[in-house]
């Protein structure tokens, strides 16, 4: 007995018509959802200033310049405070970390209040770079104030604050200290 003999049938060949619509669509899609409907960040203009913010509870002070707000990091700008573990010496001459001095400053104004930061940038670490404030009071300018940082070069306003504070022998300026870039430089 002979057996039935199978026949396949071949592939259908391909649709010669689907490859044109399927592109002339794409393209037409494409060229709608770039006019209308998408945020700009997904085009590569994200804005260059962002405004962060967190509770009360979710803020941190890292040290006298960082700030945690909830998962983020942001360093106060135009500022530099001292590392922790940088040694100065008050009035008196008795020495103390001022590190943690320009931290526990950083910390009396936020004073366990919500904080505000408009961020522009990122620094080196990649921590973004704000002017920041908690219950309306400017934490940048306070520290400065209080003698607790040195203001950036580029900051008018922050170099009048500090010859300020420098003049009041407030925070750093009461004893001596050492500048917080050289102090990053020792060997």
């Amino acid at each position: 007995m002979q057996r039935p003999r199978r026949i396949f049938r071949p592939a259908p060949s391909p649709r010669r018509w689907r490859t044109p619509f399927l592109v002339a669509g794409v393209v037409v899609l494409g060229g709608l959802l770039s006019g209308i409907g998408l945020p700009p960040a997904l085009m590569g203009s994200a804005p260059r200033e962002q405004d962060w913010s967190a509770l009360a509870a979710e803020v941190r002070v890292v040290d006298g310049e960082t700030l945690r707000l909830g998962d983020r990091t942001v360093r106060l700008a135009g500022l530099d405070a001292p590392e922790r573990g940088e040694i100065c010496a008050d009035e008196t001459g008795r020495r103390f970390d001022c590190g943690a001095g320009a931290a526990e400053a950083l910390s009396r104004l936020v004073n366990g209040r919500s904080v505000v930061c408009l961020v522009a940038g990122r620094d080196r670490f990649g921590r973004g770079l704000g002017l920041c404030s908690a219950g309306g009071a400017e934490l940048n300018e306070g520290l400065v104030t209080a003698g607790w940082a040195l203001a950036g070069a580029d900051d008018a306003d922050l170099l009048a604050k500090e010859a300020a504070a420098r003049r009041a022998a407030r925070g750093l300026w009461a004893g001596g200290f050492t500048r917080p870039e050289t102090w990053r430089r020792r060997d």
